[in-house]
């Protein structure tokens, strides 16, 4: 399975310890490929039991959340904190709310956060959390009483210097206004307990787009590392929600033109360009499908079914939609149409398989735990200021958050060429945000 034998009984034991997390262990599995030069060059970690101790959560924590909707009948959903590692910083990662949530995505999620956070340098460990909760077609009032319910039980476990949750899918500026909202009455604090949160109440500037913008910030720097640029590309996104729309609007403002976008329904696809106004009328203001595009851009095509949206030649793919949406035929789609260059906005949205055809056909890769790390960047910026009691600029925020990206870029390079596999950024964000926590447990002892 894994060259290093500690690496493979240590996987050995996860499969048959969590058979029913298949996402889980395909995070685990595809950091374990990366991080074999690490661990055979430095003997302590197997000493210390890094690795068996770095995939087990700190702490897994699963609750009911009771509400009632606005006909009277009482709900009942699952909700989930995972803590999976605190070694540099109080846990940090997002919540999402989606009919499709399970412990084996969001630990799947926490153990990704934990090397993504520990890439952007800031004081960060890694968790996530949600509910199978679907916010969609629901009133406010039923997602306030969702949100309040769902905080009563998480407000135990959180805190600004313990734990930071922030917004993922399904969870904007609404349901973080309604989250810190009843965690501010329980807990009688104002403090920076989540972040994303509205500027009036301590949000950073920027947060809303920052992990769009920081995918093309990383991707920008890893183009031009290579002789390209964004200037006159023909760009494909995944997706419709806030990590789409900036990097679509950030990629338009370094030249490119993005020809086609989507939902969870199906993509549009408009040669000429994609209308941004249009998108964030559709989505931002009225949250109506897609598929209206094209009564507003009647040039413009719709086409049923999300996953074909890979079928469209481009010169840049950018999947910033969910996990697993490119498997291998799809990569090999790309590849075949001359697709040059791939940034993983959405956690994990290339298979095993599809990431090894990009890289086996020298297309420019650009692995999530690294280049969509701008959204966690910026709140952790955003919990600086609050500790600062703060506010800084939307100059000041966009300059540092390009200054992390780019840093994070040069990391993955580094780590690549220093471990014998120059130019694999996969090896490259795996190793580098590996090694800095795998250190911070070793000097913490077993007891940590």
């Amino acid at each position: 399975m894994f060259t290093n034998e500690y690496l493979t009984k240590v996987y050995t034991k996860l499969e048959k310890q969590y058979p029913f997390e298949p996402e889980f262990l395909q995070a685990v599995k595809e950091v374990f490929t990366s991080i074999e030069p690490a661990i055979e060059k430095h003997p302590e970690y197997v000493k210390h039991n890094i690795i068996e101790r770095i995939v087990e959560p700190e702490r897994v924590i699963q609750f009911r959340i009771s509400w009632m909707d606005d006909n009277g009948n009482v709900q009942v959903n699952r909700g989930w904190r995972i803590q999976s590692n605190s070694a540099i910083g109080p846990y940090k990662g997002g919540l999402r709310l989606h009919p499709s949530v399970n412990q084996s995505i969001l630990k799947f999620l926490a153990f990704e956060q934990i090397f993504k956070n520990s890439l952007t340098g800031l004081p960060m460990g890694g968790g996530k959390g949600g509910s199978d909760f679907d916010p969609k077609g629901k009133s406010d009032a039923e997602v306030m009483r969702f949100c309040q319910s769902f905080m009563t039980e998480l407000f135990r476990h959180i805190g600004p210097e313990t734990d930071v949750p922030a917004g993922d899918i399904g969870v904007g500026a609404r349901e973080v206004g309604y989250l810190f909202g009843q965690y501010k009455r329980l807990a009688n604090e104002f403090t920076g307990v989540l972040t994303g949160k509205a500027i009036c109440s301590g949000g950073s500037l920027v947060r809303k787009q920052a992990t769009g913008y920081g995918l093309l910030y990383f991707m920008d720097a890893y183009l031009k590392d290579n002789g390209m640029s964004f200037d006159g590309a023909k760009v494909v996104i995944s997706g419709s929600g806030n990590v789409a729309i900036y990097a679509a609007e950030k990629a338009m403002e370094l030249g490119a033109t993005v020809i086609a976008m989507s939902d969870s329904n199906g993509y549009v696809h408009d040669p000429a360009g994609i209308q941004l106004d249009v998108i964030k009328q559709l989505k931002e203001v009225e949250r109506k499908r897609i598929s209206e595009y094209v009564k507003a851009v009647p040039t413009a095509t719709y086409t049923e079914g999300c996953k074909n949206i890979w079928t469209v030649p481009c010169d840049v793919a950018l999947p910033c939609a969910t996990q697993n949406e490119i498997d291998l035929a799809s990569a090999e789609i790309l590849v075949k149409n001359g697709c040059k260059a791939v940034g993983e906005g959405a956690n994990m949205p290339s298979t095993i398989e599809a990431c090894k055809c990009f890289q086996d056909n020298g297309v420019l890769f650009g692995p999530a735990k690294a280049a969509n790390a701008g959204g966690v960047a910026c709140s952790g910026l955003e919990m600086t200021q609050n500790h600062q009691n703060m506010a800084w600029s939307a100059k000041q925020v966009d300059e540092t958050l390009h200054g992390i990206m780019n840093d994070i870029y040069k990391k993955c390079v580094d780590a690549a060429e220093t471990y014998g596999k120059p130019g694999d950024m996969i090896l490259g964000a795996n190793i580098a945000g590996f090694i800095k926590v795998a250190d911070a447990m070793v000097w913490q002892g077993v007891s940590y």
